[in-house]
């Protein structure tokens, strides 16, 4: 073959290979991305960034969810709620309704009227909206929507509490399809296109005092995994993903010594060397099921409004209890009610359980063989992965910032956004150093995704894309 066609195909294959590993790399199917632990690995990811440096673009994003992005490719997807007319701005903060309902109890005011007052202010019903679901696709380069798709419309299934939205289980993908799961409302197939492969509609259940769903759905080999913890029926369900239809249910009862039973926690499949599992956090227990729905073993002393996720790390299932109790590290192969008397002792299924670490909402992450545990307040705590041994705590705002999405981490750093939009970069080292903040000016709840060398965050308004050298 002449050197000079050599050359020419030469030149012509190399950018073709070249987009086919950037597509590899741009993988972030899911919440929380592949392992449900958000860790970069490229030594080119960003440290400093504001709404001007380090910006390789931004768009705004019309409608309000607080699902996070997710990438598939070269394509980025997030979704939306657009509410006709106005709608009750979001809440920084979580300690402003239980203020409010210490300041109307002095008032004298019965629960019905406390409740009456709370839900006027806090809630926006069915009742009070029109809207439109959207998924959005973006191209990852540059930012350019590519194409839009109204998931549903009309009046919710439910309400919503202020903190929250009405599109905030975020997508996943397999790369081949989206799947948009809008609890109590259905689930939606998209393939990269934009063309809707599938419908299947869902029913309906109540919510603890209309604050809205927040869980979203797992994806595992041929099935979409969906946990829906509310007040009337509990359910854990297997939908196949070429077609939308239900391969099993299994109906759950948690409630444990908790007065609710609705759950906001995404499910988790755990596979190990001992097989698969699906690991679900619900209110006041923890499950773990096999891939057909049956149930393996059960954890009580989860919190009454369960968020974080459970992920694996090291060999451990990381599990959160919720605010104001334990992290647990459990070992593969747990059968039966693992309940441990004492945490001091708490039997072979566990390799140690950290007393009092859990969150409310963030979900910690672990790097570099330690676990960065940032609760809703902004109190860092550092734990040893494999120990639990607790290498320090420490806070890392004194003015009292605000904290709903999971931290992440990568080259040597750590990262929390406040809900506020300015993220705290501390040093993954032996002792808490606060080595910068990058603000964004604006509310932001979602968990970041990490795609190559570039980090995706989402803020109230706002899809920025922050690479090195972007602006």
């Amino acid at each position: 073959m002449p050197r000079l066609l050599v050359s020419l195909l030469v030149s012509l294959l190399l950018p073709a290979l070249a987009v086919t590993a950037s597509a590899g790399e741009s993988a972030w199917p899911s919440f929380r991305g592949p392992d449900s632990n958000p860790v970069g690995e490229s030594p080119r990811l960003p440290e400093r960034w504001s709404t001007t440096e380090n910006v390789e673009w931004n768009v705004e994003i019309p409608g309000r969810g607080w699902s996070s992005p997710i990438v598939a490719g070269e394509q980025v997807f997030v979704t939306a709620a657009v509410t006709e007319g106005e709608s009750k701005k979001p809440q920084i903060g979580t300690d402003f309704s239980n203020e409010y309902v210490a300041e109307l109890s002095k008032q004298g005011l019965s629960q019905d009227e406390i409740l009456a007052r709370v839900t006027e202010r806090d809630i926006e019903l069915p009742s009070e909206v029109e809207l439109h679901y959207y998924l959005y696709c973006l191209d990852l380069s540059s930012g350019e929507l590519l194409w839009r798709r109204e998931v549903a419309s009309g009046r919710p299934p439910g309400g919503r509490h202020r903190k929250n939205s009405f599109m905030s289980e975020t997508p996943v993908t397999d790369g081949e399809a989206v799947y948009v799961y809008v609890a109590n409302l259905g689930l939606y197939a998209y393939d990269l296109a934009g063309e809707r492969l599938w419908t299947r509609e869902l029913k309906s259940y109540p919510i603890y005092l209309d604050f809205g769903p927040g869980a979203s759905a797992a994806l595992h080999g041929e099935r979409l995994i969906v946990l829906n913890d509310n007040e009337e029926r509990q359910f854990l369900a297997a939908f196949d993903k070429r077609s939308g239809k239900e391969i099993w249910r299994t109906e759950r009862d948690i409630q444990g010594d908790q007065p609710r039973r609705s759950g906001w926690s995404t499910p988790y499949v755990w596979e190990h060397e001992k097989g698969a599992e699906i690991v679900t956090v619900g209110p006041g227990r923890a499950i773990a099921y096999d891939l057909d729905g049956r149930e393996l073993w059960s954890l009580e002393g989860m919190t009454g409004t369960p968020a974080p996720t459970p992920f694996a790390y090291g060999g451990l299932l990381i599990l959160d209890a919720g605010q104001g109790r334990s992290i647990y590290a459990i070992r593969p192969g747990a059968r039966g009610d693992v309940t441990p008397e004492k945490a001091s002792a708490p039997g072979e299924a566990f390799a140690w359980v950290a007393e009092r670490a859990g969150t409310y909402i963030p979900t910690p992450v672990a790097y570099d063989g330690y676990l960065y545990v940032v609760n809703d307040k902004g109190i860092l705590t550092r734990l040893d992965a494999a120990t639990g041994e607790v290498s320090y705590k420490g806070r890392l705002d004194r003015d009292g910032a605000a904290f709903t999405a999971s931290p992440w981490a990568y080259d040597g750093k750590v990262f929390a956004v406040s809900e506020t939009g300015v993220t705290y970069v501390f040093g993954a080292g032996d002792e808490l150093e606060v080595l910068g903040k990058n603000p964004l000016g604006e509310m932001a709840l979602a968990t970041p995704a990490i795609v190559g060398d570039r980090l995706l965050v989402r803020t109230e308004t706002q899809l920025y894309s922050i690479r090195e050298g972007g602006d």
